[in-house]
């Protein structure tokens, strides 16, 4: 057999193996030290996918769009002398920091004054300096007050709330740099909330994203801790050996420096998701060391031979554990087939971190402990455990005598589960990992009551032409699609060339507000004479405008509305867009091809509504591919079709009434929750191939009867499945310490799946394989 000259291989070449373990662990450990967090978005969508293409572009061409973290200010009273001059000293004060393109706000506004003797706009700040007397400030909010450019930009309709958007150079926005601009910033504006005692609020992309990215890392390590410290106290309680923890301990820890190493070897950082697999690690390798050190105890037990025993340990437990690990490696490296960069990165991982894992575990458990005394009748006495043996002849009794009750009971909860099930709604928000308590959820829900949101909701305009945005009919095209987009409350009023136009067409106008209106084309021309002249603040539209002015685009902010709401609004406003600007609105008749406009929405919110709806689409497929797969290798181990599907059922039993409980408790289906099912029908499957494999070794090696050989399974294989089963519901367990929902609900749902996938693997598949042995002897009796 192969698992037989796989352990006397490793018994006979312990040194040689001790060698090459530790001399790859410290390579891999130097890849580890090189381990950097991610700073960037998430990628979700792949780069082939035409929402991406479109979205890279827009970047290239305008720059990131989530660029801007906003300062909120809560009082009445800014246009105080005093609390006016601290709003315009942090204005200064930020302007001066070290990756800060610009920053606006009331105190730094300018407007656009015509100068016929220069032919040409003169941009003139509204506050040229500090002022001095509150007569200055009264005359700055009146000055405000008549551009309609800034309406609802820097100050909300009830005066109540005040904005600074503090603009971040490209450079820095996706370096560790930012992380230090942020905190610069915040403390500024913290400086200001108790020196003026006017609260403060923070948000935008660049801070959402600076704090997750410090929580994820924060986090990453307190479940390590937790992680090594709870699975090393259910150890310590189980086996009752200091050694035992120690062993088990190094082993995972190896575990982890080689599947950190393996993020480094191919180029990858921690996110959100590839910073859960070094926990993961620690939880799903410790039940490779209670099988085998089980295994080892019962042997030992039995004849009393240390090597021998661990010898037959190695063998025996060898293959299960490699099948095992290998269904449960499925769980992740499914992921691997979204074409998702995020999910790809953090399948491909965790898959090679844990049969990574397995290996090290089966070599050096079985080395260490070949080194070390034979464990004590003491130390062996988990085997003998009262309560649990107590537990595993209830189950059995169940199994021969209460088969009915538990067919019913499971196909009871089925039902009810199938039924929560249909309930489930798929819905993302960008910030919805976050309890409602959290400053970040607190904060943006401000900036969404008094400025409608911060979330960047973009649209790209081609013209197709160079020259032709300035156009008069491209003009009244856009200002059209922004009347559209405005009917919806849950946008901020645009930015755009459209915008800009009717500032400069005031300012041309005299400055009175009623010229703030999009001019007629003989107007346009004359503003056309000026605008040019002022190459110095050409810069100002670039933002808009490409060089070319072939492209152009319009600028909405939107509230976290949730990735449902995003695509009603999608499937409205994109057919409508293309109606604007490519059917002529006399004749209703589309334009001929070299007229029309390409016109696409984009912008980080459609992105990650596209990336949600593409994730929760591929992730279903992978759950069902797990299926498939784990059913493949259960096929190769029971080469019967009809034990296949018994084997199986046990383990997606777990996974229906976990997506019942799911609908009932309102917990939205969205990339973090969806996760839950292939990685617990992985882990699940597990316990269904120690039992089979321990069950077809029971027919084999002692020629017992179905009934006899289920009966001396649950007993001897059940010890170790109600330990694991333990190990990983405390260890997933552990995840609900997050600050993230979606890692809580991953942790808890996980959790409780795998519970129930071990009752399931006891009770569930057992009685299936009485039934099947009845139902064997009735046609052999009929025969």
């Amino acid at each position: 057999m192969v698992w037989h000259r796989i352990s006397a291989f490793v018994l006979k070449n312990r040194p040689l193996l001790l060698i090459i373990i530790l001399l790859g662990t410290i390579f891999m450990g130097y890849q580890a030290s090189q381990i950097r967090l991610s700073y960037e978005l998430a990628k979700i969508l792949p780069t082939s996918d035409p929402d991406f293409i479109e979205y890279e572009a827009f970047k290239a061409r305008y720059g990131e769009d989530g660029n801007v973290m906003v300062i909120g200010a809560e009082t009445p009273a800014m246009y105080q002398l005093r609390n006016f001059n601290g709003w315009y000293d942090l204005n200064q004060q930020l302007r001066k920091i070290d990756g800060i393109r610009d920053v606006v706000s009331n105190a730094s506004l300018f407007r656009i004054v015509r100068n016929d003797s220069t032919g040409q706009f003169n941009f003139l700040p509204l506050v040229p300096q500090k002022p001095t007397t509150q007569v200055e400030v009264d005359s700055i909010r009146r000055s405000i007050a008549a551009l309609p450019f800034y309406d609802g930009f820097v100050s909300d309709s009830a005066g109540q709330a005040h904005l600074m958007a503090v603009t971040f150079k490209q450079d820095a926005l996706n370096t560790k740099g930012r992380i230090a601009i942020v905190r610069q910033i915040a403390a500024a504006a913290k400086s200001f909330e108790k020196a003026y005692n006017i609260p403060v609020h923070l948000s935008g992309m660049p801070f959402i994203r600076t704090e997750f990215t410090a929580k994820v890392s924060n986090e990453m390590i307190m479940f390590m801790g937790l992680a090594f410290v709870v699975t090393a106290l259910i150890l310590l309680m189980f086996f009752r050996s200091l050694l035992v923890v120690l062993i088990s301990g190094i082993v995972v820890g190896i575990g982890v420096i080689w599947s950190t190493g393996y993020m480094v070897l191919f180029g990858y950082k921690i996110t959100l998701l590839t910073g859960l697999i070094p926990p993961l690690i620690i939880v799903i390798g410790i039940p490779n060391a209670i099988f085998l050190l089980n295994t080892y105890h019962n042997e030992l037990s039995r004849h009393g031979e240390k090597m021998r025993a661990l010898k037959l340990a190695a063998e025996k437990i060898g293959e299960t554990t490699f099948f095992a690990n290998v269904t449960t490696s499925i769980g992740f490296f499914v992921f691997y087939f979204t074409n998702s960069p995020l999910l790809l990165e953090f399948g491909l991982v965790a898959a090679l971190g844990i049969m990574t894992t397995f290996a090290i575990s089966l070599i050096l458990i079985t080395i260490a402990f070949s080194y070390l005394p034979a464990p004590s009748e003491k130390q062996r006495g988990h085997l003998e455990g009262r309560r649990i043996n107590a537990f595993l002849r209830w189950v059995d009794h169940l199994v021969h005598q209460r088969r009915v009750a538990i067919y019913t009971f499971i196909g009871v909860a089925v039902v009810i589960g199938v039924i929560g099930m249909l309930r489930i709604k798929a819905v993302g928000y960008v910030v919805d990992d976050l309890p409602k308590n959290d400053p970040i959820y607190t904060d943006l829900k401000f900036f969404e009551g008094h400025f409608r949101g911060v979330m960047p909701f973009e649209v790209n305009v081609d013209t197709r032409q160079p020259g032709r945005v300035l156009n008069p009919q491209t003009l009244t095209k856009i200002r059209l699609l922004q009347r559209e987009i405005e009917k919806y409350p849950e946008f901020t009023r645009p930015l755009s060339i459209v915008e800009a136009v009717k500032f400069f067409y005031q300012g041309y106008r005299g400055g009175d507000p009623k010229y703030y209106i999009l001019p007629p084309a003989m107007e346009l021309a004359k503003l056309a004479n000026y605008a040019p002249q002022a190459s110095k603040q050409q810069s100002r539209l670039n933002g808009f405008l490409d060089s070319t002015r072939r492209y152009t685009r319009v600028s909405f902010q939107m509230a976290d509305v949730g990735t449902a709401r995003i695509n009603e609004l999608l499937a409205k406003l994109q057919p409508k867009a293309d109606s604007i600007f490519n059917i002529d609105r006399e004749t209703g008749q589309r334009l001929p091809p070299g007229e029309q406009y390409d016109v696409r929405i984009t912008g980080s919110s459609v992105v990650f509504t596209k990336g949600n709806d593409y994730l929760l689409y591929n992730l279903q497929e992978s759950t069902a591919l797990a299926i498939v797969l784990v059913s493949i290798i259960l096929g190769l181990l029971l080469r019967d079709l009809r034990s296949v599907l018994i084997a199986v059922l046990p383990s997606v039993v777990p996974l229906l009434i976990t997506a019942g409980i799911m609908g009932y408790f309102n917990i939205y289906l969205k990339p973090s929750t969806i996760l839950i099912f292939s990685i617990a029908f992985g882990i699940s499957s597990d316990g269904t191939i120690y039992f089979i494999t321990k069950y077809r070794d029971e027919l084999r090696t002692h020629g017992l009867s179905i009934s006899e050989a289920v009966s001396r399974t649950i007993r001897h294989t059940g010890v170790s499945m109600v330990y694991t089963a333990f190990i990983l519901f405390v260890g997933f367990a552990i995840f609900t310490a997050s600050t993230f929902q979606g890692t809580v609900t991953l942790g808890l749902l996980v959790s409780i799946t795998l519970l129930m996938g071990m009752a399931s693997n006891l009770i569930l598949l057992p009685a299936f394989l009485m039934s099947l042995d009845k139902r064997r002897k009735r046609k052999r009796v009929m025969s």
